[in-house]
């Protein structure tokens, strides 16, 4: 096993890495900025450093100051944990080239999955079902991109390739639309990706995002650990997500898992992943896969009663996955309420001193957070300062629980999302399951395609 980590990262997914790292008899390294020395990780940790200033770009996105932590530290390995480095595959390539293991895929792997382009053509070769598209980059040959959009038939979507997190993509609706579509998807994704390559695809209605959560050891062997849904969405940000996915059946369950089990072996995937898709009227389109932790993971472990924080750590350390396919059970259902230190109507951040704090608690509930009493909350960085997991034997009882999980918990002094997560749990659509990305938006009354 590995004997010290360094965990590249702060907030709840730190606190989350370093319990696993524990566990395991794994000593770890807290890397921290001017603003977060208070984090409840950095103060629990075996040793700790400083490693910049509050702004991410002089921390922890600082490169060469992250991998100077592990060698100051004598670490054997680099956590990336979710957002920041995570997926950024000249990380990872410094990471391994420095002498350490990147705890995640190769930074082949990583380039491979980050290009939209690319990976859609891996998991048409692997047998992953996708959304009718371009099958590729579009160029400046305005007869072949209409003739492209017509076979694939509007409404259709422009993406950069280089693209992510709902920026660099633009809805078409009818021909005379799409060539200056075209263009200004590719000026806005230089500008912001500083990649202009963009590629069309069928724009799905009213879909559902149900995604597919896969462990892969790098040396033959993946499984998958049933799916997540999460289409309660705001600005293409998560807000709810649930496992397993209303309505999914065991049979589709078994179709779509083992195909995304088969790409990540094609790949050559190691550690834990997961594969995207838009789902409409019993299929699954492939959108996009994230190569590292994601956020809505403890759903996953509630319902399989797999650590998957402690299976990417077996895995970096060179073990072969622990688990058969035929072990993974699902049993039961799990939701998760992402908690942001923010306005519930207006959701502009709210940093500032948390001056009281309770954490709910009972059977089947779980509560991932840094924060405490007398905790500040910077405001450099991302708003979620919490994650609120329930479990229940059915969807029912999971979603009674977090109704008083809600109800319970006590955060003074600065506004949170919580008053909003309760109206989702009360609403009458989301209590029946399976409503669509835009339903969220709809209820706020700020959607529209």
């Amino acid at each position: 096993m590995l004997d010290k980590v360094v965990i590249a990262n702060r907030g709840e997914i730190a606190l989350r890495i370093l319990r696993a790292c524990k566990e395991l008899g794994i000593k770890t390294v807290a890397v921290h900025s001017t603003v977060d020395r208070n984090l409840k990780h950095v103060l629990l940790a075996d040793e700790s450093i400083c490693i910049g200033k509050a702004a991410s770009s002089e921390s922890y996105l600082n490169i060469p100051r992250i991998i100077s932590a592990a060698e100051i530290t004598d670490a054997a390995a680099i956590h990336p944990g979710y957002g920041f480095l995570a997926e950024n595959a000249d990380f990872a390539e410094a990471v391994e080239n420095s002498g350490f293991i990147f705890v995640g895929p190769t930074a082949d792997v990583i380039k491979l999955m980050g290009d939209k382009v690319s990976a859609i053509k891996a998991m048409k070769k692997a047998g992953v079902p996708c959304v009718p598209g371009s099958d590729g980059p579009l160029d400046d040959d305005n007869e072949r991109n209409l003739k492209i959009a017509k076979r694939i038939g509007y409404p259709i979507i422009v993406k950069a390739a280089g693209g992510g997190g709902g920026r660099g993509m633009r809805v078409v609706r009818q021909e005379s639309e799409l060539l200056n579509a075209i263009s200004m998807t590719q000026n806005e994704a230089r500008a912001a990706f500083g990649n202009p390559v963009v590629y069309m695809e069928k724009f799905l209605e009213n879909p559902r995002h149900v995604e597919v959560q896969v462990l892969a050891d790098g040396q033959g062997n993946a499984i998958h650990l049933g799916e997540r849904d999460c289409s309660m969405q705001r600005r293409h940000q998560k807000v709810v997500e649930e496992a397993p996915a209303p309505g999914i059946t065991p049979e589709m369950r078994k179709f779509i898992g083992e195909r995304c089990a088969k790409a990540c072996i094609e790949i050559g995937y190691r550690g834990a992943g997961t594969f995207e898709f838009l789902y409409e009227n019993g299929e699954f389109y492939f959108i996009e896969m994230n190569t590292r932790i994601q956020v809505e993971h403890p759903v996953t472990e509630m319902v399989t009663g797999i650590d998957l924080i402690k299976e990417q750590l077996r895995i970096a350390a060179g073990r072969q996955l622990s688990i058969n396919q035929e072990d993974v059970v699902i049993r039961g259902h799990a939701i998760e309420c992402r908690v942001n230190a923010e306005d519930p109507e207006t959701f502009t951040p709210s940093p500032g001193t948390i001056s009281r704090f309770h954490a709910p608690g009972g059977f089947g509930v779980r509560w991932e957070s840094h924060v405490y009493t007398d905790y500040k909350v910077p405001p450099n960085y991302d708003s979620m300062i919490g994650k609120l997991i329930t479990y229940g034997e059915n969807r029912d009882v999971a979603i009674a629980r977090m109704r008083n999980a809600l109800n319970e918990v006590i955060i003074e002094n600065i506004k949170t999302n919580i008053p909003l997560q309760k109206s989702i749990m009360a609403d009458e659509n989301f209590q029946h399951g399976g409503t669509n990305i835009h339903y969220l938006e709809k209820k706020l009354g700020i959607g529209g395609h």
